[in-house]
C-alpha cells in the first residue's frame, strides 16, 4: 500500500513534464499505477525469496467451497452459517452438520471404567461352564454425556457397558442407558426432571460409581433388596430447602413405569436366589420395556443434613408388578446414613421389600395351576428362574461400613509426587447381611440368608482414581452353579477411574 501511494504521487507530480500522461484519463493512470506496483512487488518477492504464489480470487458468482471447521462445512452459501436449523434448511450431504451444537458446543463427555481380578476359595463364579474360582473381569465401561442446553435446561445421560469383552447379542447384551433425562430448573426448591431416571431408593443407588466406592463389590443389600442399578422411565420433581442456619433438606419425587415381577406365563421374577434384581424395567421381557399393566410406580427420597458431615435419608418405592388383571404390588423401603468426622466415616443402608402375593399363582398364569395355588419348585419346575423353595414375599438386608483415610508421613517424604497433597490411603471394614426369604425356607436351609465381612485397603493418587484390594469372608454364601450353601472367601483386586 505504501509503494502504491508513493508511485501514484510521483506520477501525478510528473504530469507537467510528461505531456503524454496529461492526455490520459484518471482510470488509465490508475491502471498504469497498479501494473507498475504489481511489477515492483513481484520483483521484491523474488529478491526476498518469497516463492509461495498467491491464490487468485474466485471468479464472480462462485460460492466458496467449505473445507474448514464444521461451522463452515454445514454452510453452502454465505449467510447460511448464521441461519438456525429448521426443516426448511436446504442441502443434502452437508445437512448432517447442520446441528445447533456444531456452532455452539454445549456438551461435556466423561465417564469411568474399572477392571478387577477375583480369586475365590471355591468355584462359585458362574461362567456358564460349571463355574470357576478365579477370573479377570472388565466389569464396567461407562461414558457420561452432560449438557447445558440453556440457563434453565440441562441434560444428563449415562451409557453403561458391562462385561464389554462380550460380542453376543440378545440376553447377553449388557449395553444400556443407565439414565438419560432432561431437567428444567425453576428454582432451588422445585425443579422438573423427565426421562430414564436413576431412582432415589437409598443413597447407594444414586452414588454407585466404582471410583466413588472404597470396596470393589457393592453391598449385598444393594444387590438383592434394592436392585442397583435401579432406573425406570418417568418424570417428577426434586429440590432443596434450608430449614436452619446449618441444616439442609433434599427431596426427590417421581412417577415411573412400574416393576416387572412376572414372566408372561406367571412365573415370579422375584426369587430367593436373585432377590428383586429381575423385577427391574431394564430386564423385563415386555416389548421395548413398556409397562406390563396400567399402573405406575411412585418413588421418593428425603434426606436431612443437620450439619456438614451428617445426613440421614429415608426412601420408598411402590408399584404394581403383575400383568393386567392382577394386583401384586412391590414395595421397598430404605434408610441410609452418612457420618463424617475428620478422617473417619461411618456409612450404611437398610432396606425392606414386600412383594405381595408373590408366593401364589396369579389370575392370568399359564402354568396349569389354579389362581392362588402356593408355588413350589414342583409347580414351577424348570420354568423361568424361580430358584429354590417357595417364591418369597418378604426380604430385608443392611450394611454398615467404616472408613479411615490416612497418609503416613514417611510415604509423603519418600515420594511427594505419588503420596503428596490430594492422595490418600483408606482402610475399610464392612459387614453385610441379607435374607431374601423371610416367610418360607421350605426346608432348604434359607438359601437367601447371606452374610459377608469385608476388609479392604485402597490408594487414591487423586480422588478420581483408586486402586483397591480386599478380602471377603462369607460364612453363609450360595453357589449358583450347584444350588448349595457354602462357606466362601475371596481376594479381590481392582482399579477404577473417572475420565
Amino acid at each position: 500500500m505504501r509503494i502504491r501511494s508513493i508511485l501514484g504521487a510521483l506520477m501525478i507530480a510528473s504530469l507537467p513534464v510528461c505531456p503524454a500522461w496529461a492526455e490520459m484519463t484518471p482510470e488509465e493512470i490508475q491502471k498504469m499505477v497498479d501494473e507498475a506496483v504489481e511489477k515492483r512487488l513481484q520483483e521484491r518477492e523474488r529478491r526476498e525469496g518469497a516463492v509461495e504464489p498467491r491464490e487468485a480470487a474466485p471468479p464472480p458468482g462462485q460460492y466458496p467451497v467449505p473445507t474448514g471447521p464444521m461451522t463452515e462445512i454445514k454452510a453452502e452459501r454465505p449467510g447460511e452459517e448464521r441461519a438456525p436449523l429448521s426443516f426448511g434448511s436446504t442441502g443434502s450431504g452437508r445437512l448432517v452438520y447442520a446441528k445447533p451444537f456444531v456452532a455452539a458446543p454445549k456438551a461435556v463427555v466423561g465417564g469411568y471404567m474399572d477392571i478387577q481380578y477375583r480369586a475365590q476359595s471355591k468355584g462359585s463364579i458362574d461362567n456358564g461352564y460349571g463355574g470357576t474360582a478365579s477370573t479377570f473381569d472388565q466389569q464396567r465401561f461407562v461414558p457420561f454425556i452432560y449438557a447445558d442446553v440453556t440457563e434453565h435446561v440441562k441434560m444428563a445421560s449415562e451409557l453403561e457397558i458391562e462385561h464389554g469383552i462380550r460380542e453376543e447379542t440378545g440376553s447377553a447384551n449388557e449395553i444400556s442407558l443407565e439414565f438419560a433425562f432432561i431437567d428444567y430448573l425453576i428454582n432451588e426448591k422445585v425443579n422438573l426432571r423427565a426421562g430414564i431416571l436413576l431412582l432415589p431408593l437409598g443413597k447407594f443407588n444414586l452414588l454407585h460409581d466404582s471410583p466413588l466406592n472404597d470396596l470393589t463389590d457393592r453391598p449385598l443389600v444393594d444387590q438383592f433388596i434394592i436392585p442397583t442399578t435401579l432406573s425406570e422411565t418417568g418424570a417428577g420433581f426434586y429440590g432443596t430447602f434450608y430449614p436452619g442456619r446449618t441444616s439442609k433438606l433434599d427431596y426427590e419425587l417421581y412417577v415411573t413405569t412400574g416393576p416387572c415381577s412376572y414372566l408372561q406365563n406367571g412365573t415370579p421374577r422375584i426369587t430367593e436366589a436373585d432377590g428383586t434384581i429381575n423385577s427391574r424395567q431394564r430386564t423385563c421381557p415386555s416389548t421395548d420395556g413398556l409397562d406390563i399393566n396400567n399402573g405406575r410406580a411412585v418413588v421418593g427420597r428425603v434426606a436431612f443434613s443437620p450439619m456438614l458431615g451428617v445426613e440421614v435419608g429415608g426412601s420408598n418405592y411402590y408399584g404394581n408388578g403383575a400383568p393386567n388383571g392382577n394386583y401384586n404390588p412391590l414395595s421397598i423401603s430404605a434408610v441410609d446414613w452418612t457420618l463424617q468426622r475428620g478422617p473417619f466415616e461411618l456409612i450404611g443402608e437398610a432396606a425392606w421389600a414386600y412383594s405381595r402375593g408373590n408366593s401364589r399363582a396369579i389370575q392370568t398364569n399359564t402354568l396349569g395351576v389354579a389362581p392362588g395355588t402356593l408355588l413350589t419348585t414342583s409347580v414351577t419346575g424348570p420354568i423361568g428362574n424361580s430358584g429354590p423353595g417357595i417364591p418369597p414375599q418378604r426380604m430385608n438386608g443392611f450394611y454398615i461400613q467404616g472408613n479411615y483415610h490416612f497418609m503416613p508421613e514417611f510415604m509423603t517424604k519418600l515420594s511427594p509426587k505419588r503420596f503428596g497433597e490430594g492422595s490418600t490411603l483408606t482402610a475399610v471394614i464392612r459387614y453385610d447381611r441379607v435374607n431374601t426369604n423371610l416367610d418360607n425356607s421350605n426346608g432348604t436351609g434359607g438359601w437367601g440368608n447371606l452374610e459377608q465381612i469385608s476388609f479392604g485397603l485402597n490408594y487414591r493418587p487423586i480422588e478420581d482414581a483408586v486402586f483397591k484390594i480386599s478380602y471377603q469372608y462369607q460364612p453363609m454364601a450360595f453357589n449358583p452353579n450347584t444350588n448349595q450353601r457354602i462357606h466362601q472367601s475371596a481376594l479381590v483386586i481392582s482399579a477404577a477411574t473417572y475420565f
